[in-house]
């Protein structure tokens, strides 16, 4: 990976400033690293009828896709209550639509990164949080 951990999560940190989260209060940002290097942020968006709210992960990765950018390294994620700045109580773990978008778009070693801070961070490949993943290979 050419960018530093500490270097995503500081994007991500930044994405999560654009959260829409009028009825949760609870806001996530990401931050996708391609593998030429480049970033592309996302935040989560709520929506009052719940169904079309989009997490920050796969804001993130649809923006990407939606520009052709489809090979990707490494997502940083954060997030907490809206009164948390820099430093999050727990870490914000990506949930189940969101690790099956990853598993259509990545390789088995896509690496995610879910910090509590710059400095306070756990790092995951893609196979340990989605264990035997259903992919675009089982249907060929």
């Amino acid at each position: 990976m050419n960018v530093s951990y500490e270097a995503l999560l500081k994007e991500a940190i930044e994405a999560r400033k654009n959260a829409y989260t009028p009825y949760s209060k609870f806001k996530v940002g990401a931050a996708l690293l391609t593998v030429d290097g480049d970033i592309i942020r996302g935040c989560n968006i709520e929506n009052a009828a719940y169904g079309p709210t989009n997490c920050a992960e796969r804001t993130a990765f649809f923006k990407a896709i939606s520009e052709g950018i489809n090979e990707f390294s490494a997502i940083a994620i954060v997030g907490g209550k809206e009164t948390e700045v820099n430093e999050f109580s727990d870490y914000a773990y990506p949930c189940g639509v969101c690790r099956q978008v990853m598993r259509e778009f990545c390789n088995n070693d896509f690496e995610i990164i879910v910090g509590k801070s710059v400095s306070e961070y756990k790092v995951f490949k893609l196979s340990d949080l989605l264990p035997q993943g259903f992919g675009p290979e089982n249907l060929l």
